[in-house]
């Protein structure tokens, strides 16, 4: 498998560079990386500038249909695009959810009024999106949610609560998935809706995490009238609608750097004249030769996309393996940071603080490891599977 560039791909990576070197600010705000409230609304107006700027050159969304303001490029420009912005540390952006996850969504589901309603918004950021997916009863599987949405005339009312949510206090509009029929199996009785978050009945809350940092909330919904045509996609149909937001999600993130910087492990052992002993020299090898696996593993995975098939078991392993890649380059920073390591507030530690929460986000480690038992390993299903009965009358605990 040759990895390196085709002439059109040089071209358009050469084009990608000179935009970045041109536009880009050296330092972009990011509300992801600020602890405090105050600091993360203090980074908005920068990180929508930037957003507005990529947007105005035709960098904003590559993967959007030219029609409805992107470049109609596909998932291996988008790949391009990340590493080149990765190389300037550009990769995150509270963007994401919105042109990444529910902007495509919309046009491959939604109807003509909802592309006009929306799409303008959230391609120029003058609306801010959160994803409303998890909940705190549903464990690390997604269709075991029980947010329930009853049929009232034009309006579903919804009650439930979902929790994770990055920035929901300040968002305008969310994306939710509702258990809209109990009677069905989990993944048939659920439906797709977009939510206007300054509505009635909608209580948010954030969540300190130990990092000291409060990016996520927990939201409530009291009873929400949600008119039926916010719906997006069929009645009961929102598990497949839900898939083609994951699907773009993956092609969004597809090439961005990792959050460890081998660069950044480098320079402060140098400044602080570090000797690597044999063990931590080995250790550095390992993660090095993991994060270049995951490299290969990345374009696997986008080479299938571009094919047109759902990379859902090559995503199980790497989500896998970033996870414990992450973990090992946080307990190699603190590691070079000696004893000081304790008494410091800095970058190694935020990693190390942060890193149980990937083995848990976007699905745990033992579900990963489930779908790849199953679908690569070709192992047996779980003998308590009960895919196939309808959730009212589901265990507790299968839920």
């Amino acid at each position: 498998m040759d990895f390196s560039d085709s002439p059109e791909e040089a071209a358009f990576r050469a084009e990608a560079s000179v935009f970045l070197d041109e536009n880009a600010p050296e330092k972009v705000p990011n509300p992801y990386q600020q602890v405090t409230r105050e600091a993360q609304l203090a980074a908005l107006p920068g990180a929508r500038e930037w957003h507005a700027t990529q947007t105005r050159d035709g960098w904003g969304v590559l993967l959007w249909p030219v029609e409805h303001g992107g470049r109609g490029l596909g998932p291996i420009e988008q790949m391009i695009w990340n590493q080149e912005k990765s190389k300037r540390n550009l990769t995150e952006s509270i963007f994401s959810p919105q042109v990444g996850m529910v902007g495509p969504t919309i046009i491959a589901h939604g109807t003509e009024e909802q592309k006009e309603q929306h799409l303008a918004g959230i391609l120029n950021g003058d609306t801010m999106w959160c994803q409303l997916f998890s909940e705190p009863g549903a464990g690390s599987d997604l269709a075991g949610l029980a947010t329930r949405g009853v049929r009232d005339g034009d309006d579903w009312i919804i009650t439930g609560q979902k929790t994770w949510s990055s920035f929901a206090d300040i968002a305008d509009w969310g994306f939710m998935l509702v258990r809209t029929d109990p009677s069905l199996p989990k993944h048939e009785g659920i439906s797709y809706f977009l939510v206007d978050m300054k509505q009635p009945g909608i209580e948010t809350q954030p969540l300190r995490q130990m990092t000291g940092s409060e990016l996520f909330c927990e939201v409530f919904f009291n009873e929400v009238r949600v008119p039926d045509s916010n719906r997006l996609g069929p009645v009961g149909g929102g598990w497949s609608v839900a898939n083609t937001t994951l699907l773009h999600e993956r092609m969004m993130m597809g090439g961005m750097g990792n959050q460890f910087s081998f660069d950044n492990l480098l320079r402060d052992a140098r400044e602080r004249g570090v000797q690597f002993d044999d063990v931590t020299l080995d250790e550095i090898g390992r993660v090095q030769a993991w994060s270049k696996a995951l490299d290969m593993l990345n374009a696997r995975i986008m080479t299938k996309v571009r094919l047109g098939k759902n990379p859902a078991a090559e995503s199980s392993v790497m989500k896998l393996a970033m996870a414990r890649l992450y973990s090992r380059c946080s307990d190699l920073g603190l590691r070079v940071q000696g004893a000081e390591a304790l008494i410091q507030a800095g970058e190694w530690q935020k990693h190390f603080l942060t890193s149980p929460a990937f083995h848990i986000a976007g699905g745990s480690d033992e579900i990963q490891k489930n779908t790849a038992a199953e679908r690569v390993l070709g192992l047996p299903r779980d003998p308590y599977d009960l895919r196939g009965t309808p959730f009212d009358q589901l265990p507790r605990s299968a839920r």
